[in-house]
């Protein structure tokens, strides 16, 4: 399905905000950027929650690029959470962030997660991006670790995005889905697969919610350019349009 679709930005008129909120493997941005670029600005996000964002020599100089060339702004996370990171437009009012570097499993790469709380219009939001283990028992204690940060935001509500590294029947989304909506579940809309861009056959990225925030739309944009989605990275979007109520 088209991007135009799907609900544009607005502030409603009780204060609720809908956002377009977008989840992405940008695979160190070791590909084409340009192509990533430009996949994102076609989905023209609030909010990126992106996954192995660039880690190490001159990190941050790479994630500006990315920000600027996506018409978005840094807003937290990269190396200092293990690669998480938050992108987000001007439309948005940074109330804190925070980078959280999650146990590490001796021989595992070190996974984190970048958090933040902010502000569109009225309605005030949790926002975690995250990158699960690719063990299975490590994973499934990761998404716990996952919930809790959620609960420590200390905020009404709370988006939840990532490469979780295993589909919906996995343990680890399992235990995420019981607690936060799967955007996928709710409201399906576009492709399915995220991984991979050449053959997709299995959804292992999600954006996910707590109870109250509504779904209008998430899935895989199915008309962006596939050749830029090929270019991009190894992993396909996913873009969910939501309603977040106004904080009372």
């Amino acid at each position: 399905m088209a991007i135009s679709e799907l609900p544009n930005s607005r502030t409603e008129e009780d204060g609720s905000a809908v956002l377009r909120v977008l989840s992405y493997n940008v695979r160190s941005m070791r590909d084409d950027e340009d192509a990533l670029a430009r996949v994102i600005r076609a989905c023209d996000p609030d909010l990126v929650f992106v996954q192995e964002a660039p880690r190490f020599f001159r990190w941050r100089k790479h994630a500006a690029r990315l920000a600027a060339k996506s018409e978005l702004v840094m807003l937290g996370g990269g190396a200092t959470a293990a690669g998480p990171m938050l992108l987000c437009s001007l439309r948005a009012t940074v109330e804190r962030t925070e980078d959280v570097l999650l146990p590490l499993t001796p021989g595992l790469h070190r996974r984190g997660l970048a958090t933040a709380v902010v502000r569109f219009a009225g309605a005030r939001v949790g926002l975690v991006s995250c990158h699960l283990s690719l063990r299975q028992d490590e994973r499934y204690a990761q998404a716990g670790m996952v919930l809790d940060r959620v609960a420590a935001l200390g905020t009404p509500y709370a988006l939840v995005a990532g490469d979780l590294n295993e589909g919906p029947r996995g343990p680890a989304f399992r235990r995420l889905a019981k607690e936060l909506q799967d955007g996928w579940e709710v409201s399906p809309w576009g492709g399915e697969h995220t991984s991979t861009p050449a053959d997709p056959h299995q959804r292992i990225d999600a954006i996910l919610a707590t109870p109250g925030v509504e779904f209008l739309g998430c899935g895989v944009p199915t008309h962006l350019d596939p050749a830029d989605l090929r270019a991009a990275t190894d992993h396909l979007p996913v873009l969910a349009a939501v309603r977040v109520p106004a904080t009372p």
